[in-house]
């Protein structure tokens, strides 16, 4: 094989039409874009979600909900998953830097104990806000809990 002797495969390479050229090249006069309209005019780019005219997908559906702005959101741990790291890593106290470490938790999480599971061990958990349940849960064991500042 030579680089002289190279040659595309068959139909790879087609002819360019040559739009515009005058009336006998057939595409002269319109240049193929037909009468009128905006995809006859140059520079004509469709908007996004345009139907011809007709009503807009996102015109025709409803709005709904809203956006609360006060809205506070939390990294939710149970005492379960506590429980469990008490027995695999023997950590006994829970912040949220501990949490991190562990990589369960990221820099800017708000951290929350929530109360499913069964407690078994005395833990002390610092964290931004705790459930009814998990309070009851983690002072029936004689731990204590440390409610963080936002």
């Amino acid at each position: 094989m030579n680089l002289n002797t190279l040659k595309p495969s068959e139909g790879a390479v087609r002819t360019n039409y040559r739009r515009g050229r005058g009336q006998g090249s057939g595409g002269g006069g319109t240049a193929t874009r037909g009468h009128k309209g905006n995809q006859s005019r140059a520079g004509y780019k469709r908007k996004r979600g345009f139907e011809g005219g007709q009503m807009p997908l996102q015109r025709r559906l409803p709005k709904f909900g809203f956006k609360n702005i006060n809205r506070i959101d939390y990294a939710a741990f149970n005492l379960d998953t506590l429980q469990e790291l008490v027995t695999q890593h023997k950590i006994n106290l829970f912040t949220p830097d501990s949490l991190r470490e562990l990589g369960l938790a990221s820099k800017n999480d708000n951290i929350k104990i929530l109360g499913r599971g069964k407690l078994t061990s005395k833990i002390e958990v610092s964290a931004h806000a705790f459930s009814k349940t998990a309070i009851a849960a983690i002072e029936a064991l004689g731990g204590t809990y440390t409610t963080l500042d936002l």
